[in-house]
């Protein structure tokens, strides 16, 4: 009999060392601090000339991007993908730095405050077809709310015009010919309002992150151009002690591919393999919607393929131990594109609302359409949160979504 007991001690003293740690352990380990939905970059959307060439993108560039971290911590990683890329994407260099002034989207660093970056102890990576590169742990201590600044040196460039990207930065990146990794300041590069290759930023905490998968409206379309004013970063703002991760993009879809994989295509890549994620909340579904055939019969299908998919995304998450909440469909009432004469496609917009609302399907709602919307004329926005379009948010809409989010779903 005591022979049992410890046996049953040794197996329950295993099971405790195999167990993941408890949220607020107090255990650091490695939590996304930023993301970017990789993309395949539009025609439009590449470097502008001479950084793009007949089957060649940014020979012999740096290329110098900000971003926001939502994390503070002594380490840093960096990702990098080529998901979409058309060729083999061989980086020559890499640094880390802070940005003049702490700004996001200025071309100049903060005089010694640029550290090299390694890939298995070494320079340069050469990231395969598809894949992602992780780089090596830098010690490089940061705050909650830092502007980062990541430079890169293409000795070759990438030999394809398919490239990975973030089209929708709101974030001014930076290109100039040769090699100045290491140089404060870039006179006369090349401005545009696009990220490239960079997919990640991870952290050492005990902290866990919240993901927003999402659309436009969630990417950021309306807001500030070096800002940082899309609601995530605001719900940030807010919260300050969770790291929240965007991971949308504009013209996006659950259901169907748009501009970049659908939903349940990309869910594995964007929410269950990225690290330190606790919470997922789900803001999409409009372009599905606007999409569909304002016809009957198309409009009840896109209905009731989306609660599917929300479904399926819900027990997908929650497999991974992550708590699934789903956020209204706001208006779109007076779009040209998506408001059909008919009123089908607000019907399935009503309908696929009260099912979220309803449907118990996910841990939690937020119910984004009642603080949007106008009280005289529910199908639209307000007016006060209307870029003009019927369909995107000002800032001030961004801030009233932000703010309708409740903390105590991150506790």
């Amino acid at each position: 009999m005591k022979r049992v007991r410890l046996l049953l001690v040794a197996v329950l003293a295993l099971a405790l060392l195999a167990a993941p740690p408890a949220l607020g352990s107090g255990k650091a380990d490695w939590v996304h601090t930023w993301t970017a939905m990789p993309q395949l970059t539009e025609p439009h959307n590449l470097p502008p000339a001479p950084f793009t060439q007949e089957n060649l993108v940014m020979p012999d560039t740096t290329l110098r991007q900000t971003v926001r971290v939502t994390e503070g911590g002594r380490q840093l990683r960096l990702r990098f993908s080529n998901a979409f890329g058309g060729a083999a994407l061989p980086i020559t260099k890499v640094a880390v730095a802070l940005p003049a002034d702490g700004r996001a989207g200025v071309a100049a660093i903060r005089p010694g405050s640029s550290r090299p970056v390694t890939f298995q102890g070494r320079a340069s990576v050469t990231v395969p077809i598809g894949a992602p590169a992780i780089s090596d742990p830098l010690t490089f201590p940061v705050a909650d709310g830092t502007n980062l600044t990541v430079t890169l040196y293409l000795a070759q460039g990438q030999a394809s015009t398919e490239v990975t990207s973030h089209p929708g930065s709101r974030t001014t990146s930076h290109l100039l010919a040769g090699d100045h990794v290491a140089d404060t300041d870039l006179p006369g590069a090349t401005p545009t309002d696009h990220w490239y290759f960079l997919s990640g930023v991870e952290t050492t905490s005990d902290a866990r992150a919240v993901v927003v998968v999402g659309d436009s409206l969630t990417d950021g379309r309306g807001s500030t151009t070096n800002g940082n004013d899309r609601w995530p970063d605001l719900l940030f703002d807010r919260l300050r002690d969770v790291p929240v991760l965007n991971q949308a993009a504009g013209g996006n879809r659950v259901l169907n591919d748009g501009l970049g994989p659908n939903v349940l295509a990309r869910l594995d890549r964007d929410v269950l393999a990225t690290t330190g994620v606790a919470w997922l909340l789900v803001f999409e579904g409009v372009n599905d919607i606007g999409t569909a055939e304002a016809t009957e019969a198309a409009q009840n299908q896109v209905a009731a393929d989306l609660i599917a998919a929300y479904e399926q995304i819900a027990v997908r998450a929650r497999a991974q131990d992550i708590r699934v909440y789903g956020a209204t469909i706001t208006p779109f009432g007076g779009n040209t594109g998506y408001d059909d004469p008919a009123g089908l496609r607000e019907a399935t917009r009503q309908r696929v609302n009260h099912w979220i609302r309803t449907g118990g399907g996910f841990d939690a709602v937020v119910d984004l359409d009642r603080v949007t919307r106008d009280p005289a004329d529910p199908r639209r926005m307000l007016p006060a949160y209307d870029t003009g379009d019927h369909l995107h948010f000002n800032p001030a809409g961004y801030r009233a979504i932000a703010d309708a989010v409740p903390a105590r779903l991150f506790r």
